[in-house]
């Protein structure tokens, strides 16, 4: 089964560093668990780059940006988005569960699609807690494991055929289990539904790779297609039962202090 190394994820970085708008963002779903955090003016630290684009938003609100990543054709990307909007953004190339950084030192650290990689989470998630100061938070987003993106992806990686080469995939109790053996209060879970669906991502994404078409990111769904649809995510929206429906999961914590 072929795992994720450095050379994996810098060609993925520059295949990607000047398309990275034909690529889904998270939408609102990491910034919505941080919209009640004083983050201006206080050092918030991304682990694992990606484009970037939580953290140039957070920018914008006055936190002092790190983002930190093993790979430095990672930082392409938001390099780029920073320089065109004249944000300052502090690039780190480093290994994640062994960061250059003294202990107590950010408000906030968060990540999305990184701990999924780690065959191991608990060295990631220790390290992610001796870097938070006391009365700080740690945000982790994750693959949900209820979902039909999970057998997909397990499909594909059986195939030797998925982009990111080994994953794997948290129920919303592990995540908050394992953030707790790290050391964190768990101050809720949250997550979101793919929009558009995944069903339509990936037509889109085959019908793409064989140069057949190009449909839009988001396409327009007529509100009579999506009133049942948006009436049982309302429901579902801040339930229990409604995080085992999501397909990414976000779990906060904070680092109490003398912990």
């Amino acid at each position: 089964m072929r795992a994720s190394t450095p050379d994996h994820w810098d060609r993925y970085w520059r295949d990607r560093t000047e398309t990275i708008e034909d690529v889904y963002s998270n939408e609102d779903r990491i910034l919505r668990q941080l919209d009640d955090l004083p983050l201006a003016g206080r050092r918030v630290l991304e682990v694992g780059a990606g484009s970037g684009r939580d953290s140039l938003e957070l920018a914008r609100r006055g936190a002092r940006i790190f983002v930190l990543d093993y790979v430095e054709s990672s930082f392409d990307v938001i390099r780029r988005l920073a320089m065109e909007e004249g944000i300052e953004v502090r690039c780190v190339c480093a290994d994640a569960t062994a960061m250059p950084f003294r202990d107590d030192r950010f408000a906030l650290v968060f990540h999305q699609g990184l701990l999924e990689h780690f065959r191991d989470p608990e060295p990631l998630l220790r390290e992610n807690h001796r870097v938070v100061e006391p009365g700080g938070h740690c945000l982790v987003d994750v693959p949900q494991r209820y979902h039909v993106y999970t057998l997909a992806k397990h499909m594909m990686i059986a195939l030797n055929r998925w982009f990111a080469g080994w994953e794997t995939e948290f129920a919303p109790g592990r995540l908050e289990r394992l953030m707790r053996r790290a050391g964190f209060r768990i101050v809720r879970t949250d997550g979101d539904w793919f929009r558009p669906g995944f069903f339509y991502r990936g037509f889109r994404y085959a019908l793409q790779k064989a140069k057949i078409a190009r449909l839009p990111l988001y396409p327009r769904i007529p509100r009579w297609l999506d009133a049942g649809p948006a009436w049982i995510r309302r429901r579902l929206r801040g339930t229990r039962l409604g995080l085992h429906t999501y397909a990414m999961i976000g779990t906060l914590g904070r680092k109490e202090p003398g912990r």
